[in-house]
């Protein structure tokens, strides 16, 4: 196998709405001496299992703002997703704005179609289209050649698998298997909000 494919998980973004069988995940991920960083409950989940993690607002320097709609889309996270490992440009620009290298994003959306489902009203539906998480799922699988994706709870097993096979470390043929079941997350998603907007 290329060597130069297989990429090792460093830093791992984890932000979910279900928090369900994520724990075992975690726990795999910071034996392998995997570093988070999340936001609010998450955050919160995973110190209350006793790992350390960053805060998101810590590292933008930003508190999450206008009722939650706005906490991950900043430059040091999206720019430590997106950047390219081996262009020295993207290295050097990252090195400049002290951007870290983001190796994965653990996402799982808000849930729209349930929220429908529910009867619930226009505004609570609206509220539950998720920006910032298809936003991180769209970035992370688009630079599948550094960074691993995890689109929702579906995958969370997928990724213990390779971790429990291979330790912190992916090949880029299961970055790119993970990255094609990320915009098959994506493109369900945005189908089911524009089929209601059709209503």
């Amino acid at each position: 196998m290329n060597m130069a494919e297989r990429k090792r998980i460093k830093t791992a973004l984890v932000s979910v709405f279900h928090k369900d069988g994520l724990d075992e995940l975690l726990k795999k991920l910071n034996d392998e001496g995997v570093k988070f960083l999340s936001t609010g409950g998450t955050q919160s989940f995973i110190e209350s299992l006793g790992y350390e993690c960053q805060k998101v607002e810590d590292l933008t320097t930003y508190p999450s703002i206008l009722g939650g709609r706005v906490k991950t889309l900043h430059p040091k996270v999206f720019g430590g997703i997106l950047g390219r490992r081996d262009y020295d440009g993207d290295r050097e620009q990252m090195a400049k704005y002290e951007i870290p290298e983001i190796d994965l994003v653990v996402v799982d959306l808000y849930p729209f179609e349930q929220t429908v489902a529910s009867g619930a009203d226009e505004a609570d539906i609206i509220e539950k289209i998720d920006i910032g998480g298809i936003s991180l799922i769209r970035a992370a699988a688009k630079n599948f050649n550094d960074v691993v994706i995890v689109p929702s709870k579906a995958e969370y097993s997928v990724l213990l698998d390779i971790l429990n096979e291979n330790g912190a470390e992916t090949t880029r043929e299961q970055r790119r298997m993970l990255a094609t079941r990320a915009f098959g997350v994506s493109s369900h998603y945005d189908t089911a909000i524009h089929e209601w907007f059709m209503k």
